[in-house]
């Protein structure tokens, strides 16, 4: 089945992918026809939508577009049979999709579908339906129509549609009690549709029943602003109505609520299996449930009291003073019967037990949080343990891990007669944490933000949903800070603490989230109060013990280190890297961080962040090595050969790490600067050994410039300086690229040999992919490029030198696909796409998603193409870009019809010849292919050859129809543009 995208931009996809809707006004007469919604558009109502002033044969054209369009959406029907889909009915034609091919039409049944969901009290269902409905919209409705006056009725009620779902979608969420995710949610749509009264009357409940209510009246208010000073009216009913129950705390706004729980099944499994064997045995039976707060132990309680169905009772234990003595206890009481409380502790112990022994069966008592607990309340839970009943009775307590007081150590220690069955909460698994930020945000996120929310929270539910909503509220970079309910509930708990030790972990969250007490002692100064820390931290859960101590969430160690004011900051990160200079010299990664966060000590931060910078380049992690490149940029202010060090080094990072532009930048001002020294000059030229694999420059005029400035270098330069030498060499080799010039061959043939006489590696790569970009001299070179790849990822993978072994796949790849070997090309560029993201490449992508296309099947590859080239766009590469798209699409084409009006850029002297003939400029197409230059020698070279000669062939030029013949011979037995990794025009042989 053929199915349409009008939810944004038009699209059509069947089986095998997206199906190629030619050009403008074919797209047109589709979506007027789908606006039509089956629905016959008469001939005339499409000439005069298409046409201000008609030209003569427009309806000729229509039906020409009407065929187009039926071969594009049903290429499998038998020649001379009516069509199915696109029909011709009188006075017109219609589309006869299905009602699920159109996404708008799915939408639209979506959202009604969501309204009885509403109605019929199935909110989280709705949710969900609502969720998939809007997620159907790609970008504006119809969006390349929004200036017809035949899409904009259609248009305009699709829009009103999709602001009804994001209202429905947050009623469902209100429903839910997901308060606080509609309000973040729902500030975004009443800025952009202010005029939408039930818009904010959602808004202002959702912030109310979020606990702000300030802030829900504040809407409210600033919804009346709008309506008087837009509209000169006032705001309707409903939302006077909300303000004055609010005003009131009218109960009906707060409904109660049942949550989800995410990640504890196994938890819940043992607490269910406790209950049964109480329920068979017909014995009082206790659980323990205990773990660091937030970890959701009342949750998992109100999970098991749900499930179960027993007669519950609930005895919560407040934090602070004031509370009446075994309160939890009356708690219970009040539930099961309204009975009061015994005047003595006696009588209360009496009550409960009589009580209990006289409920009906079977029965919970949930006595949550007993950390908190007073002596009468443990007291009297140790009564009832003791007395034995035989009754089907489950009490399951709750505590905090890391705060138990004395009295509990002694309770615990009496209830062991009792076997309780203990259950430790822990952090959830990174698969829970995901489907908890999912169940939050209610969005999807990625794979990659997930698993930094469990590795900040540690799994910790509260953390989790805590770091849901920043990131939903604030995007993926709000994720490195602290939200304001967990830095609150950990200030808290800090201050159980004595000042010294609170001290001391701040002086640890410096040090880092792990940290060695080789480090923190001689910081603080005082062994004994870091060892009485240590010996507090680890009980109460700040910090653990693994091969080393570390803190036990990302997020304590933060909000301990945000409470230190950035002088006392700055001093101590100072003190520490004094202390790594004496105890570690080496540990250049350490010292560079904490030179950069301390006051002064430029020389040394300049020294250590270069380092470091120079270590991760060998270890290949490029955005580290460019941010630590920079930030000792940013610091330095001093002599201007370790400046140019530092720009020719953040300039080398960034390029591979795709800021191509950027890089250009910087090396353009490091080589614009008069050193007056050959030695410093050609460090500075050769420090940018950054692999190429595009045969054609992104800047010409650098190109120049650097060609003429290394060559005076190398003339300067002393001549024992081989590796040097070498270096300039392969870079003028570099920038010859694409060229005729026979230099940039002898320069990479040079250097290639120097770089084998040193045994140099590095070296040795860099000179091999100079000689690469001059194996184009002719056609049919395909086995040589493949012989300088296949070396150069023997050289890289044994040295480690990974921007080099991408190259050598990549060029695997391309000569590969020249020879029509794709299963190996195929693995080479799965090799390539390995290594750009294990260590994050993002230009390799940009080669092998064009060889996605090249590869994929034909009625793909038109579909894929654009999308190869929307990510080309804004890489900076300006000498691949150009042009680019037209050509793989033109590839695409058997008859080779080309457009003159489509942007060709550098390959327009080979296709205009072509265009000129469709066009039905005989005369002008033989002129224009005797005007054609000298091609570039460079991957397409073999590609434009066989455009000149398809297009001699159909002129009847034989004698450049002999040259293209000579030309090509050589690659009689390749594939025409197939070198380049990224489009074929088929055999070299179709051609000959």
């Amino acid at each position: 089945m053929v199915t349409f995208g009008v939810l944004g931009p038009l699209v059509a996809e069947d089986g095998l992918g997206p199906v190629g809707l030619r050009g403008p006004r074919h797209r047109a007469v589709l979506a007027r026809l789908l606006i039509a919604r089956r629905r016959v558009v008469p001939v005339r109502s499409l000439v005069a939508d298409l046409w201000d002033d008609p030209p003569d044969g427009a309806v000729g054209a229509i039906q020409t577009f009407i065929g187009a369009l039926r071969q594009a959406i049903e290429p499998d029907r038998p020649p001379r049979t009516p069509a199915r889909l696109l029909v011709t009915s009188a006075p017109g034609y219609a589309l006869r999709a299905e009602p699920d091919a159109v996404d708008a039409w799915r939408f639209e049944a979506a959202l009604a579908e969501s309204a009885e969901l509403l109605s019929a009290g199935r909110a989280d269902t709705a949710l969900s339906c609502l969720d998939s409905a809007l997620a159907l919209w790609r970008g504006p409705a119809y969006s390349e129509f929004s200036d017809e006056h035949w899409a904009r009725a259609e248009i305009t009620r699709l829009d009103e549609l999709r602001l009804l779902a994001v209202e429905r979608r947050a009623e469902a969420g209100l429903e839910l009690g997901r308060a606080a995710d509609v309000a973040a949610d729902l500030r975004a749509h009443v800025a952009d549709h202010p005029w939408r009264e039930h818009g904010w009357r959602l808004l202002a409940l959702a912030l109310y029943r979020s606990g702000r209510q300030g802030e829900a009246l504040a809407a409210l208010r600033a919804a009346k602003d709008v309506f008087v000073a837009d509209l000169g009216l006032d705001p309707g009913p409903e939302l006077r109505k909300l303000e004055a129950d609010m005003l009131v705390q009218a109960p009906e706004l707060t409904p109660s609520v049942a949550h989800e729980l995410i990640g504890r099944d196994a938890e819940l499994a043992q607490l269910t299996a406790a209950a049964k064997n109480v329920l068979a045995r017909r014995k009082l039976g206790l659980v323990l449930v205990s773990g660091d707060a937030g970890a959701g132990k009342t949750a998992l309680a109100e999970a098991l009291a749900d499930r179960l169905g027993w007669t519950t009772a609930w005895g919560r234990n407040p934090e602070g003073d004031g509370v009446p003595s075994a309160w939890p206890w009356t708690q219970i009481l009040t539930s099961l019967a309204k009975a009061g409380r015994g005047s003595t502790r006696f009588e209360l112990h009496q009550a409960v037990v009589s009580y209990v022994a006289s409920a009906a069966e079977p029965l919970l008592l949930i006595l949550d949080d007993l950390h908190r607990a007073g002596e009468d309340t443990l007291a009297l839970l140790g009564a009832l343990l003791a007395s034995s009943l035989p009754r089907a009775v489950l009490i399951v307590a709750t505590f905090r891990s890391t705060e138990i007081s004395a009295e509990l150590t002694e309770l615990l220690a009496r209830a062991a007669r009792a076997e309780p069955v203990r259950i430790y909460v822990g952090g959830l698994s990174l698969p829970a944490v995901g489907e908890l930020v999912r169940a939050t945000t209610h969005r999807d996120v990625s794979a990659a933000t997930a698993k930094v929310i469990h590795e900040r929270s540690g799994g910790n539910p509260f953390f989790v949903r805590e770091l849901a909503r920043l990131f939903s509220s604030d995007g993926e970079s709000a994720l490195s800070g602290v939200p304001a309910g967990v830095r609150d509930v950990i200030r808290h708990r800090l201050l159980a603490l004595p000042d010294a030790a609170r001290t001391v972990l701040r002086q640890a969250a410096v040090i880092g989230h792990h940290f060695d007490l080789d480090l923190l002692i001689p910081l603080s100064g005082n062994e004994d109060v870091v060892l009485d820390t240590v010996d507090s931290a680890l009980p109460m859960g700040f910090l653990v013990e693994t091969g080393g101590l570390r803190f036990a969430h990302a997020l304590v160690r933060d909000a301990l280190y945000e409470e230190i004011s950035v002088v006392r900051r700055g001093r101590w990160h100072a003190a520490v890297a004094e202390i790594l200079e004496r105890l570690r010299p080496d540990d250049v990664e350490a010292l560079a961080h904490h030179f950069l966060l301390a006051e002064g000590h430029q020389d040394k931060t300049v020294r250590y962040a270069a380092a470091a910078a120079e270590r991760a380049e060998r270890r290949f992690a490029p955005h580290e090595a460019a941010r630590l490149w920079q930030a000792a940029l940013d610091v330095h202010d001093g002599d201007a050969r370790t400046r140019l060090d530092l720009i020719m080094g953040l300039g080398r990072a960034l390029a591979v790490t795709g800021e191509l532009e950027t890089a250009r930048q910087h090396r353009a001002a490091a080589l614009a600067e008069d050193l007056g020294d050959p030695v410093l000059t050609a460090q500075v030229i050769g420090a940018f050994d950054v692999p190429g694999i595009w045969t054609t420059n992104d800047d010409p005029a650098l190109a120049e410039q650097i060609v003429a400035i290394t060559e005076r270098t190398l003339t300067a330069l002393p001549p024992d300086m081989l590796a040097l030498r070498s270096r300039l060499l392969s870079t003028i080799a570099m920038e010859l690229r694409g060229t005729r010039s026979p230099r940039g061959r002898d320069a990479a043939t040079e250097a290639e040999a120097i770089a084998r006489r040193l045994a140099d590696p590095g070296l040795l790569a860099f000179a091999l992919n100079g000689r690469f970009m001059h194996t184009f001299e002719r056609a049919g070179l395909a086995p040589q490029r493949a012989a300088i790849g296949r070396e150069l990822v023997s050289l890289a993978a044994n040295h480690e030198l990974v921007a080099f072994e991408v190259l050598g796949h990549l060029i695997l790849m391309q000569a590969h696909s020249a020879l029509a070997e794709f299963s190996t090309a195929d693995s080479h560029a799965a090799a390539a796409d390995r290594l750009g993201d294990q260590h994050e490449i993002p230009l390799v992508g940009v080669f092998t998603d064009w060889y996605s296309a090249l590869r994929g099947p034909r009625s793909e590859a038109e579909a894929k193409y654009r999308a190869a080239a929307a990510r080309l766009s804004g890489t900076g590469m300006r000498g691949m870009e150009p042009g680019l798209l037209p050509l793989a699409l033109l590839s695409l084409q058997p008859e080779l019809k080309v457009d003159l009006t489509e942007d060709w850029g550098p390959y327009l002297p080979w296709v205009q010849p072509l265009g000129l003939l469709s066009a039905g400029d005989h005369a002008g197409a033989v002129a224009a292919l005797h005007d054609v230059p000298d091609s570039p020698r460079d991957l397409l070279y073999e590609a434009r050859v066989c455009l000149l000669a398809a297009a001699a062939s159909q002129l009847g030029q034989e004698s450049v129809k002999r040259w293209a013949h000579r030309e090509l011979l050589p690659a009689a037995g390749e594939l025409a543009g197939a070198g380049s990794g990224l489009l074929s025009f088929g055999p070299v042989s179709r051609f000959l």
